[in-house]
């Protein structure tokens, strides 16, 4: 196997698609579901509980985002594993592994502590897509 040119980003295909529209369908469900109420039962309802819905609604979108970012860069020095909102900047020297079990959601990366690390940036959705790009990852690791 020839290995890519580094450096080289993984990102999840099933998340990046989705998330998007899931979060156009749950901000336009409930806005419709409002607009759909008759008016005194829009009367009834307080600016608290508006206020809480809204506030629902961001943490949807913003969990559907972070899902949606995560991504995997092996670079000459190492790896970045972006995984939702937390970046972690890994040394080949501290990668041991790279797996992925039959039906697990993401593959892990077995660190020199003794330690793992979730590697959401393949995602096990995407199929014969994902176990390429970790049979890629692990020639670019056991290179290094």
């Amino acid at each position: 196997m020839s290995l890519p040119d580094l450096p080289k980003t993984y990102r999840p295909l099933g998340p990046r698609v989705v998330a998007p529209i899931f979060a156009v369908v749950l901000a336009g469900a409930f806005g419709m579901l409002w607009f759909t109420f008759p008016q005194e039962t829009k009367d009834a309802v307080s600016p608290l509980q508006r206020a809480t819905v809204v506030f629902f609604i961001g943490v949807g979108v913003v969990l559907l985002n972070g899902l949606a970012r995560s991504r995997i860069t092996a670079s000459a020095d190492g790896l970045t594993v972006v995984n939702g909102y937390r970046k972690h900047e890994l040394a080949w020297a501290q990668v041991v592994r790279i797996q992925m079990s039959p039906g697990a959601p993401w593959p892990t990366l077995d660190l020199d502590d003794g330690s793992t690390l979730s590697a959401m940036g393949i995602h096990g959705s995407d199929g014969a897509r994902a176990r390429a790009d970790v049979v890629e990852l692990r020639a670019i690791l056991d290179a290094h």
